[in-house]
């Protein structure tokens, strides 16, 4: 059985992969709209359909573009590498719940059934809690936040 931080780290590169699919699939909708957009006696309606089937076009690859950036962030990441602090790549358990330190992807489930946050780097807890080690207190939102154990 992998450790709890690889199922994580995969639970996190389903969550991307999702986002991918689902971008490249709104790209091919938008061309195929486009596409099959004939032209009409009512030239200003076709052109309408086509300029919103490009605007369309132009969200999911915005979309896809943040994708590839998430994917990139997740690749750099080692689920391997051992941690005792609170980092990038880190897996930090806490009196507020479990965090890992990864990408904003929110609360997700690995395929274990354990629940998590994805938080960026640049989260503020992410921030609150960087170079924590276990047993450290932290304050955030005016709350004390203990670390419970880093992985």
């Amino acid at each position: 059985m992998p450790s709890p931080k690889i199922a994580l780290h995969a639970a996190c590169l389903a969550y991307v992969q999702l986002r991918l699919d689902a971008a490249r699939a709104g790209m091919a909708a938008a061309q195929e709209s486009s596409n099959s957009e004939t032209k009409s006696s009512a030239g200003d309606k076709y052109e309408t359909s086509r300029a919103m089937a490009q605007q369309e076009r132009d969200r999911h690859a915005a979309q896809l573009h943040e994708a590839q950036k998430l994917l990139a962030d997740m690749q750099k990441l080692n689920p391997e590498l051992p941690s005792d602090t609170v980092r990038p790549g880190a897996l930090a358990a806490t009196s507020l719940g479990l965090f890992y330190i990864s990408i904003g992807a929110g609360k997700l489930t690995s395929a274990e059934g354990q629940e998590f946050l994805a938080v960026s780097p640049g989260a503020p807890v992410a921030a609150a809690l960087s170079g924590k080690r276990a047993g450290e207190t932290v304050v955030f939102n005016g709350k004390p936040v203990q670390v419970v154990a880093v992985s």
